[in-house]
């Protein structure tokens, strides 16, 4: 009997492994996996009849939802699977020794502008040397999140050499605020010369967090300023409230004008240099190169990192509506994800990825990457990717880099630069793997 039962069993899988080589259908498929890994082997080889079809592009995250319980309002608004091609590349180190660099900006001869935290403005060469610190940046606040934050290069650079900073400033009674300064940097690039701030963001706070500070360029004259909302109960509360500034988009011109088309010019209320609100702390922003519209990522509590197209006088609604949680744990405030009159983001992360830097890139050394963003992770120590197609994310891949990355630039030789977060951080190119 022991024997009839070994030759029906040998019978019953030959015929397991022939109805895989010639249907190659679901069914087979489960055949040759009870049959073992010769079996399912046997079923990718000899599967030719016709092409097979693509196995489903999982997301690149995996891990649980910090809040599980808010859905999203619609598809492809977080976990999008990864893209179906991408670039081999790898980092290199570019400059080191810098002290939480914060910002970098490329000046029109390929060195750079950098930041650090602590209140140094520096001049990087192309072979990553470091100056001495530029002198003439303001007194900056420098405690916690604070210090030295945004560099931006003017567009006219070449003939006007002006800069614009962003910086945590110290106001009276221990008060500060998120301050924007232009200067002209001197022709040997040593100091910032008739410094002249443009910008304050109102009211003055007692806080040490969420500056926010990205300065992103709409045009020669007009720039937009991502800013904070300066962290915790009752401050985050005034991002619901247009008259002030706190997490908000700002919009000016250059010489600290406001645009008389902002949403809110000659409103008895609403603050004028007003260009959107109801925003957590934007720490990255980039113009895209198509359409010419502002995208912005801004920091999550525990989960509900966002990505948004901000428009003129829409509200983003924090704290109101969020797709996170408090860190302590339980919902923030009343625990809502959607409401009618508030936008929603085109994309969140739960687990969040703590952004900081964004561009998207346009460069010549990656061709199959045009046209998609590049979104710096501080905690996550990683760059994401996003294929963007008619303003929704359609795929999104990471880039491991092993450092907190806390800005993310594209420079004139088509390679991607990365300020790392650390005591000791730096800057590192991602470049084409074969070089």
């Amino acid at each position: 009997m022991r024997h009839i039962f070994l030759v029906l069993s040998l019978f019953l899988l030959v015929a397991c492994q022939g109805a895989v080589e010639e249907t190659g259908s679901d069914s087979a498929a489960s055949a040759a996996i009870v049959a073992g890994n010769g079996g399912l082997e046997m079923a990718a080889a000899t599967n030719t009849s016709e092409e097979a079809p693509a196995s489903p592009r999982e997301p690149e995250e995996t891990e649980p939802r910090e809040a599980e319980d808010y859905g999203s309002a619609f598809d492809g608004q977080t976990r999008v699977p990864r893209p179906e091609s991408t670039e081999s590349w790898t980092t290199e180190p570019v400059a080191s020794d810098l002290e939480h660099p914060w910002a970098i900006a490329f000046l029109p001869d390929g060195t750079m502008l950098v930041t650090e935290r602590p209140g140094r403005l520096r001049h990087v060469t192309r072979d990553g040397e470091v100056s001495d610190p530029i002198a003439g940046v303001p007194e900056v606040d420098a405690r916690n999140q604070g210090g030295l934050l945004d560099v931006a290069v003017a567009p006219d650079f070449a003939d006007s050499r002006t800069v614009f900073i962003s910086y945590a400033e110290p106001r009276e009674d221990g008060m500060n605020t998120t301050a924007v300064a232009r200067a002209r940097m001197s022709d040997d690039a040593r100091s910032l010369e008739e410094l002249d701030v443009i910008f304050r963001q109102y009211p003055d706070v007692t806080s040490t967090g969420h500056y926010g500070s990205r300065i992103v360029f709409q045009d020669p004259d007009t720039i937009w300023i991502g800013l904070g909302d300066r962290q915790g109960h009752p401050n985050r509360l005034q991002a619901q409230d247009p008259t002030n500034l706190i997490g908000t988009v700002a919009r000016i011109h250059t010489d600290g004008s406001v645009p008389e088309d902002n949403p809110f010019v000659g409103h008895a209320d609403n603050a004028p240099e007003l260009w959107s609100w109801g925003h957590r702390n934007i720490q990255a922003a980039d113009i895209h190169p198509e359409t010419g519209a502002l995208w912005t990522v801004e920091h999550g509590p525990r989960g509900g990192d966002e990505l948004n197209r901000p428009e003129a006088g829409k509200n983003y609604g924090w704290p109101t509506i969020s797709y996170g949680i408090e860190y302590r744990g339980g919902p923030v405030y009343e625990g809502q994800a959607r409401q009618d009159d508030l936008e929603q983001p085109v994309y969140f992360w739960d687990p969040v990825l703590a952004p900081s830097g964004m561009v998207f890139y346009t460069g010549q050394a990656f061709p199959a990457w045009q046209g998609d963003a590049f979104i710096g992770g501080l905690r996550t120590e990683r760059v994401s990717r996003l294929i963007i197609e008619d303003d929704r994310v359609v795929a999104e891949e990471w880039l491991e880099i092993g450092e907190r990355v806390r800005d993310v630039v594209q420079g004139p030789d088509g390679f991607i630069y990365l300020a790392t977060d650390a005591p000791n951080g730096g800057i590192l190119r991602i470049v084409p793997a074969d070089g």
